[in-house]
């Protein structure tokens, strides 16, 4: 564009009649950059990420995201997203109740995990899916629940399990009559690594695990005696099923 049609092109835009002089003036400022350019908006300082929309700090989505991916975030091991889910703790409970999901967190026990709300009252949509126990799983659970019950009555700060204990221990409650050991061995290795996954224990030499404060939350005292009547009832009925299949082969 020439220095006379900026020059008739502003002087019609703004009304006002410029001299030679104000033309090249303004023409030059236009060259050189006079006008705002857009800013793209992966460059846009306010967000974390191109459209970003949230108003959380980075490190308080972090936590968020933590706890919606993990079972649990625990203290000793997260000292800087325990800190910041301390001082944030209102904040990222209403971002999860949107979700209808309801936090708890224990401060003895230095525990944080989400729980699916379930209002009678209200239907809800279920985010939250359960992934049950296998029988094995559960088996070893009631164990490693009762050993640390067991410890801290003793006035023990921590429980301590050989996976050869646990195996032992777990094989009792399969049927006697099952000759395939080696599966059921390759059951119980495989719970116990299920768990350790979890954060129920922690393996602190070949074989031998510490018993975590979670195992508390996974498993109440109520579940616990439940379980227990469970294991009780099932081994009678064991116990009276073997002693009815030899009454049988006597009278044979």
């Amino acid at each position: 564009m020439s220095e006379t049609a900026v020059e008739e092109h502003v002087a019609e835009t703004d009304g006002e009649a410029l001299s030679d002089g104000q033309a090249e003036t303004d023409g030059q400022a236009e060259s050189d950059g006079g006008f705002i350019e857009p800013v793209p908006m992966e460059e846009d300082p306010e967000g974390l990420f191109a459209g970003d929309s949230g108003t959380l700090d980075a490190a308080v989505r972090r936590v968020l995201v933590r706890l919606l991916r993990g079972r649990f975030l625990v203290a000793d091991r997260n000292r800087a997203q325990w800190k910041v889910l301390l001082e944030n703790q209102q904040l990222i409970e209403s971002r999860l109740h949107d979700l209808f999901i309801h936090l708890v967190v224990d401060h003895d026990r230095g525990i944080a995990y989400k729980k699916q709300v379930r209002p009678a009252e209200l239907d809800v949509p279920i985010l939250l899916k359960d992934d049950p126990y296998t029988r094995a799983e559960t088996l070893v659970l009631v164990h490693l629940r009762t050993v640390f019950q067991r410890e801290q009555g003793a006035g023990e700060s921590s429980a301590r399990v050989d996976v050869e204990e646990v195996e032992q221990t777990v094989l009792t409650f399969f049927d006697p009559d099952d000759k395939n050991l080696a599966a059921r061995q390759t059951e119980i290795r495989t719970a116990v690594r299920r768990l350790e996954k979890e954060g129920l224990i922690e393996e602190e030499s070949e074989g031998r695990f510490r018993v975590t404060p979670l195992v508390e939350i996974v498993l109440s005292n109520e579940r616990l005696g439940e379980l227990r009547e469970w294991l009780r009832t099932q081994n009678e009925q064991n116990q009276q099923n073997q002693q009815n299949q030899q009454n049988q082969e006597n009278q044979r």
